[in-house]
């Protein structure tokens, strides 16, 4: 293993005081409860907009705190999810009185351990608390890390989108109904062409021979669809994009949103080159790319490989879209 590391138990903190050295502007960093939030605080009377889960996934979801967007994230340790207490922490850094809305990517850990922290934030008088899921992952049913689909990539949007609504004012009803809609509407699959190696472990996740593929893997490694052999660049596109297509039900005459994600070892280069061959696919389908994201949004440690998000995007996803943002790992608009 070679990595650019101290002692592997103080990899999250010290990545944490890296970036809060890096980005003072933007956002605030609780050491001990490793919750990242909003520079100054809650915004009064807006909806907060929490969102966490295992470190690895960078900048997802510590990256993307600040105006616009999250209002604040805690950071569980390499792949493992953060504790109640620190989702009940994360809580009351984004409560400015209207009620704090919680993204949740549908793993077993995460949804039990949010499940309690809305406990304890009701018993302790806490804000009004709704919970979304985010399952988008048309890969599998179910995993050995999920009860139902796993979230990934649609993360990255419905934070973007539903971090934008509250910026603009409206309710906690109104963010849950969108974020709701919004997961509804989404779908991702993913493929990896090496494992990651969790810092703690030392090695890596899975072993792949020469000239294999893993199709349909999720964002800690855990196995996809099928093992198979690696191939070009165009027919890895059309793996990835048809099962998208046909679960979402995509229709000639719709617009998307598209993600391409790269997993963290691939490098940018290949990745326009998939946005390429997934924009051709869309084009011969007669869906229309309203709007594109091309990067690494949401990452697997360093494994290489990509992740392509398709979300149906009406007037009022692409004005939340194009609506400012500025976080650590996303900015844009005045």
């Amino acid at each position: 293993m070679k990595k650019l590391l101290n002692d592997p138990a103080d990899m999250v903190v010290e990545a944490l005081t890296g970036m809060a050295l890096a980005h003072p502007d933007l956002i605030e960093v609780d050491l001990g409860a490793r919750v990242v939030s909003r520079r100054g605080g809650p915004v009064p009377g807006k909806v907060g907009v929490v969102a966490g889960g295992g470190s690895g996934h960078e900048p997802l979801h510590a990256g993307y705190v600040g105006a616009g967007m999250l209002d604040a994230a805690c950071c569980g340790e390499v792949f493992t999810s953060p504790v109640p207490d620190q989702w009940l922490a994360a809580v009351r850094a984004a409560d400015g009185g209207a009620g704090v809305l919680l993204v949740v990517k549908n793993y077993t850990g995460d949804v039990l351990n949010v499940d309690m922290a809305v406990e304890l934030a009701g018993l302790d008088g806490g804000p009004e608390v709704e919970v979304v899921l985010v399952a988008d992952d048309v890969a599998v049913q179910d995993s050995t890390w999920t009860a139902g689909r796993r979230g990934t990539g649609l993360t990255v949007l419905l934070e973007k989108l539903v971090g934008a609504a509250a910026e603009e004012g409206r309710s906690l009803g109104e963010c849950t109904a969108l974020a709701r809609r919004l997961t509804a509407g989404g779908g991702s699959m993913g493929v990896a062409l090496d494992s990651p190696t969790v810092p703690a472990g030392g090695a890596p996740t899975f072993v792949l021979s020469e000239g294999e593929m893993e199709l349909g893997v999720g964002i800690h490694g855990e196995p996809g669809r099928a093992r198979v052999p690696a191939t070009s660049a165009r027919e890895v596109a059309a793996a990835l994009v048809g099962p998208v297509l046909g679960d979402l039900g995509l229709r000639s005459g719709e617009s998307v949103l598209v993600l391409v994600n790269g997993l963290g070892g691939t490098p940018l280069m290949e990745l326009y080159l998939m946005h390429h061959e997934v924009h051709a696919l869309l084009d011969r389908a007669g869906v229309t790319v309203a709007r594109s994201l091309v990067g690494n949004y949401i990452t697997s440690l360093e494994t290489a490989g990509c992740t392509v998000t398709l979300l149906r995007a009406d007037d009022d996803v692409v004005a939340l879209w194009d609506a400012p943002v500025a976080t650590p790992g996303l900015r844009w608009g005045s």
